[in-house]
């Protein structure tokens, strides 16, 4: 794996997000959704290699419980590893918000992210049925959940 920094998502990253959004996902974020990024509770980030970006992680934070809405690497990068990487920097960033718990949905047919969520320490909590549109009908969500272990004092 090459060298690789994170960046707080800005607009300078839009373009090469909204290509890669495009790219991953069989039915992408439209262009307004990819260029917000100040919502509530928003923290986004992109993973660099030699200065390009090769994927990115939108989440949302309300009241220590975060939201992963979109994680997607480009798809000439993809089995490399930083899928793993990207979701690592999403959980770190978890913790350093205090957080309780992290969620996501990913559809019920995408096995390899399933896989890495279980291995990052998600479990499976409930699917929602027909929820994603396919290219024939629909497919069910798994809900997914992380938490993390307080480390204060009671």
């Amino acid at each position: 794996m090459a060298n690789f920094c994170f960046a707080v998502m800005d607009n300078e990253h839009i373009s090469a997000v909204q290509s890669i959004e495009q790219l991953a996902h069989s039915h992408p974020w439209k262009p307004s959704m990819i260029a917000d990024l100040n919502g509530r509770g928003a923290f986004n980030y992109v993973l660099m290699v030699s200065g390009q970006v090769v994927g990115y992680f939108y989440a949302q934070n309300i009241v220590g419980e975060v939201s992963l809405l979109n994680i997607a690497v480009a798809p000439e990068h993809q089995g490399k590893g930083y899928g793993r990487v990207l979701l690592s920097e999403f959980l770190k960033q978890c913790e350093g918000r205090n957080a309780e718990s992290a969620w996501l949905e990913v559809r019920a047919s995408n096995h390899a992210a399933i896989s890495l969520y279980l291995a990052q320490g998600f479990n499976e909590v409930d699917r929602r049925r027909d929820y994603y549109p396919a290219a024939q009908g629909r497919e069910d969500a798994v809900i997914m959940s992380h938490y993390f272990l307080f480390s204060g004092e009671f």
